[in-house]
């Protein structure tokens, strides 16, 4: 295997957006086995099923892209609140709930009350990236979790697939993200599927679609009803590689979102660097999920360490 597959990038002491600094030594002396065990408990569930990987990643994505890397997303609604589980984007679609509750018992196991769901989501999402070939990247820790949610807030803030190039642009500046962030980032799509709903439009309405693959995914999902879901990298959906890229320079995107990164506009030319150089996407992307991990946790006195990941204590 490539040598780039294990790029690292060192991270001591990131300071998130908030100010608050999170250290990748943080339970070295209160749960010095919290890596393994997380790791343990990824690769069990993606043994089992290696679109789970996907799942966790984009888990993660939409816990920190509403009100920071809270694990708010891990919340069952209440009398006191509805939750960010029925929002838009997470309803009936987010998935990996059972993984993050099943490995957080392993570390109630050995460490009780002393990690955050926040930060095992955290670490979750970067080995699921491992597993499936991805890169390897250093995990700040010492995140604390919410004690509340907001469906309006996640319906606000998590970016949707018909969004245009400006739109997705803007909602990643909004979270401290760069232009060169959400190429990269984008990536994570190379992993992973979407639901006939999410991108029936693309291939009915768009002009920007392949012809063969515009027909191919029209005799699967028809114009209306259909519960289907397609690879989001139609080729290798499991592993984690640079062809989302190439993807959509030959215009087979399955998302018009993913589309819009390449359609004669200023993200072009880092399309074609990322499709065309593997170890450049891999370090951008490490470096893009660092930023977006350290989007402002709750950290010292604030938050709490959930005992259970789907309730407050």
């Amino acid at each position: 295997m490539a040598s780039y597959y294990f790029l690292m990038l060192f991270l001591v002491g990131a300071t998130t957006a908030s100010g608050a600094v999170l250290s990748t030594d943080f339970y070295s002396c209160s749960c010095p086995n919290l890596l393994p065990i997380v790791k343990k408990g990824v690769a069990k569930a993606l043994q089992k099923e290696p679109r789970m990987g996907a799942s966790l990643l984009r888990l993660h994505f939409h816990d920190c892209f509403v009100n920071g890397c809270d694990a708010s997303i891990l919340l069952d609604d209440t009398s006191k609140f509805i939750g960010e589980q029925t929002a838009a984007a997470n309803n009936q679609s987010a998935r990996g709930f059972n993984v993050i509750d099943e490995i957080k018992a392993s570390v109630e196991k050995a460490c009780p009350r002393v990690v955050s769901c926040a930060d095992i989501l955290t670490l979750a999402a970067r080995d699921s990236v491992v597993y499936l070939g991805g890169p390897w990247w250093k995990v700040g820790l010492g995140r604390r979790d919410s004690t509340t949610a907001s469906r309006s807030d996640a319906n606000s803030n998590i970016p949707g697939p018909s969004l245009s190039l400006t739109a997705l642009i803007n909602n990643f500046a909004n979270h401290g993200l760069s232009v060169s962030d959400l190429v990269a980032l984008s990536g994570g799509h190379t992993i992973g599927l979407a639901q006939c709903k999410n991108f029936r439009s693309h291939i009915y309405n768009d002009s920007n679609v392949e012809a063969s693959y515009r027909k191919s995914l029209q005799g699967k999902c028809p114009k209306s009803g259909s519960n289907l879901h397609e690879p989001l990298d139609h080729q290798t959906p499991i592993h984690f590689d640079n062809l989302y890229f190439k993807n959509l320079i030959s215009k087979k995107a399955l998302l018009h979102s993913d589309q819009e990164l390449f359609n004669g506009s200023s993200t072009d030319s880092l399309v074609r660097k990322y499709a065309t150089n593997t170890a450049a996407f891999f370090q951008d992307f490490a470096k893009g999920m660092v930023k977006l991990s350290n989007i402002k946790p709750l950290t010292g006195s604030k938050g709490q360490i959930r005992i259970t990941c789907g309730k407050v204590n």
